[in-house]
């Protein structure tokens, strides 16, 4: 079965379960492709005499194409925004209730009308992976297809322009979130079941470098180096910036110019990555509780460690901050 038969199936399944679930148009994009390449090469035929000029053209859309003039990646784009945005709600909502407690659990469980079992969240969470997997396949696959038919690369650069728009689903924090949630109730539980969410998800240690890797359907794998870029150690209460750039706390808001009582969300606006150096992303930063988890769980001795470093540097940052406040507040 051709992937497009795949994917249009596994939507209609899952559309049955959850109403207005958002997808890749895929089988109305070939279309466009389709009728894309019958202009193309209708053109080259009546174009013969500017044979050499298409040559040099490198066999690339011209302007009045119905696709790269403004219908193929705008649907695209619009598409894969309303995934992303799907996949980020439904993950944070399934995250919450894995990390509420006392009261505030029993009213998630009472308002969202789930079995109370660990069972039941490992099947959502395999289901929001498989989700963003076969839609982030869909995507590849079409945007290979459209380089293909144009002899172009403007689909690569368009994948380059959806990762910088935060519309890569691959690289939303939401997804090493699930697998750490994973990792986690393998763990707590030894439950069987968990072992389906991912065929091959670890957590490695390559010269005290940690790495959470996985592989995925259809040959994908997806590695996610948990080193802070910015203190070079093993990351501690990791947040992802809106870029996805996974850092420390305390190095993000040392990043930020701001102070841990203040927070993320105080930062200037024009703020920028330390890595991609895109601005704006620190005031919604994400906290990333299980893989907080998973590494305060996979080396206890540098967590425990690292947790005391924290509390003192905390501690002074706090007493500098109020200090500073009484200052201004008193004229000194």
């Amino acid at each position: 079965m051709k992937f497009t038969k795949k994917y249009e199936t596994y939507m209609r399944g899952i559309r049955m379960e959850e109403k207005e679930l958002p997808g890749v148009g895929l089988k109305r994009l070939k279309k466009m492709l389709k009728k894309c390449r019958s202009e193309l090469a209708s053109h080259h035929q009546t174009a013969s005499s500017s044979s050499a000029a298409d040559a040099a053209g490198g066999g690339r859309c011209t302007g009045h194409c119905s696709v790269c003039d403004g219908s193929f990646f705008p649907s695209l784009l619009g598409e894969m925004s309303a995934v992303v945005g799907c996949f980020n709600e439904k993950a944070k909502k399934l995250l919450e209730l894995h990390l509420a407690s006392g009261f505030k659990k029993f009213a998630m469980w009472f308002t969202n009308r789930c079995h109370k079992s660990h069972g039941k969240l490992i099947q959502q969470g395999k289901d929001l992976v498989t989700y963003a997997i076969i839609n982030a396949v869909a995507m590849r696959k079409i945007l290979k297809k459209y380089d293909k038919i144009h002899y172009s690369k403007q689909g690569q650069e368009f994948k380059a322009q959806a990762q910088s728009l935060h519309i890569e689903i691959l690289q939303s924090p939401w997804l090493s979130e699930l697998m750490a949630f994973y990792m986690n109730l393998r763990r707590s539980k030894n439950n069987e079941a968990a072992m389906e969410l991912f065929g091959d998800c670890l957590l490695t240690f390559d010269d005290d470098q940690p790495t959470l890797s996985c592989n995925l359907f259809d040959s994908m794998r997806v590695d996610i180096s948990l080193t802070c870029s910015i203190c070079l150690d093993t990351m501690f209460d990791p947040v992802s910036l809106s870029c996805g750039h996974i850092f420390c706390y305390l190095c993000c808001c040392s990043a930020a110019s701001v102070t841990i009582v203040d927070g993320l969300k105080s930062a200037d606006h024009r703020s920028k990555c330390p890595l991609c150096r895109q601005a704006g992303v620190f005031p919604n930063a994400i906290h990333l509780d299980e893989l907080n988890m998973l590494l305060s769980y996979s080396c206890p001795e540098y967590w425990e460690k690292r947790m005391q470093m924290e509390r003192v540097e905390r501690v002074r940052l706090a007493k500098e901050h109020w200090e500073s406040q009484c200052r201004a507040f008193l004229g000194i």
